[in-house]
This record gives structure tokens, sequence and C-alpha cells, in this order.
């Protein structure tokens, strides 16, 4: 292949790139405000143990509830990445 082919390719797949990369950077900045929340609650887990108590004086049934089925998945997941990763 030529110099010039290959550089006309190489522009070619930079334009096909950065259209691309667009939706990806919406993608990323989604996950980056996540993150940054996430970031937050554990600068600030007073507001965490707030709304857990006023969850459970409001509605101690439903937290119940909610409570055993987030244990259950957090409990699968422990397994089935305990199995993927191996026992160690």
């Amino acid at each position: 292949m030529r110099q010039g082919e290959l550089r006309a390719r190489i522009a070619l797949q930079r334009t096909a790139l950065a259209s691309h990369s667009g939706s990806l950077e919406r993608v990323l900045g989604t996950a980056d405000k996540a993150l940054a929340g996430v970031d937050w609650l554990k600068a600030h887990p007073e507001v965490v143990g707030v709304t857990v108590a006023v969850v459970v004086v409001v509605s101690p049934r439903r937290t119940w509830r909610w409570g055993k089925r987030a244990f259950y998945v957090w409990r699968g997941w422990q397994t089935v990445r305990n199995s993927l990763l191996g026992a160690r």
C-alpha cells in the first residue's frame, strides 16, 4: 500500500472514530456523574443514615421486605463473584 493511500485510510478511520465517540462521551459523562454522587455519599454518610432511618420509621414492613431482597441479591452476587474468581 502506498503512503498516500495509507494516510487517506487513516484519515477515514479517524473521522469514523470521532463520529462514534460523541455517544460514548455522553455515556461516560453519565458514569462520571454517578461516580461523583457515590463519592459525595461516601463523604456524607450521615445523609445515608438519616434517609434509612426515615424510611424505616415511615414504612417498616416495606423496608424489611426490600432489605431481604437486597440481602439475597448481595449474597447471590457474592456467590457468582466467588465462583468466577475461584474461591480464594
